[in-house]
């Protein structure tokens, strides 16, 4: 046998372990599961929509997992309650990338708390996926921010659109508007589109007033618009804060043309 024969007998043995090796690498690295780390409202002000959609959240990890994963990897979900506070946020998203060491960050629920998540997460150079964010990249300019509401570059105004597009069809067309704010980012924002398009259509804006974005009591406020008996009124709050201003609309015996808004 020659000594090139011999060597590369000698040789199969080697990469056979060197290949074995591998493949049992790859196997465990495919074994490992994809960690996606966020914050989520579970409790505070906004866990009524913190909580519904971390169930959505986790009924699209089931139904991935079912499915084989992500590159046959299955899908783990890393959570931390932010409380709805936004002082919250940056410490559990430093937490999820440096010791969770998680490998995709998503948002939390809503304006208030995706903008405190920024500046960790551009300072690990991660993509960012948002959830229900209104104009949070217009101060950071962050070219691997994603959100998933599809809004358009004028956001504000996109999000406000529909309500005062349906306003005009009236007959006889609205003259005022009563713009009521919940006293947070993302409810600010709204109402700033919700100016713009009262000008655009010439309303009168009889009322426009911020209020504690965890108000429980709004008859208070309901009162005080029902005073300047506006035509329509446009609310840019949550939806729990919805939920108990028509209530009290409803109470009041007050009955503007149209109530509405997001």
């Amino acid at each position: 046998m020659s000594i090139t024969n011999r060597f590369r007998l000698r040789a199969v043995p080697a990469v056979l372990a060197a290949l074995i090796a591998h493949a049992t690498f790859d196997q465990a690295l495919a074994a490992d599961p994809i960690k996606i780390g966020f914050s989520m409202a579970i409790t505070g002000a906004f866990a009524g929509n913190g909580k519904a959609a971390l169930l959505a959240t986790q009924m699209w990890a089931e139904d991935q997992n079912a499915k084989g994963g992500l590159l046959g990897r299955p899908v783990e979900l890393v959570y931390y309650d932010d409380q709805s506070n936004p002082s919250q946020v940056p410490g559990i998203y430093t937490k999820l990338l440096d010791v969770d060491k998680v490998d995709l960050v998503i948002s939390g629920y809503g304006t208030n708390i995706i903008g405190p998540a920024m500046p960790v997460v551009m300072e690990h150079n991660k993509v960012f996926m948002s959830l229900a964010g209104l104009r949070v990249n217009e101060q950071f300019h962050y070219d691997k921010y994603f959100q998933i509401q599809p809004l358009g570059p004028d956001a504000h105004l996109t999000f406000a659109q529909g309500f005062f597009d349906v306003a005009m069809t009236m007959d006889p067309k609205p003259k005022s508007v009563a713009i009521s704010v919940a006293d947070s980012e993302f409810s600010q924002t709204a109402a700033i589109g919700a100016r713009e398009w009262a000008k655009k259509y010439g309303l009168t804006i009889s009322y426009d007033r911020s209020f504690p974005a965890n108000t429980v009591d709004f008859a208070p406020i309901v009162r005080a618009i029902q005073a300047v008996n506006p035509d329509i009124v446009y609310m840019a709050c949550f939806p729990p804060n919805t939920v108990g201003m028509v209530r009290s609309v409803r109470e009041a015996s007050f009955k503007p043309r149209l109530i509405g808004g997001g």
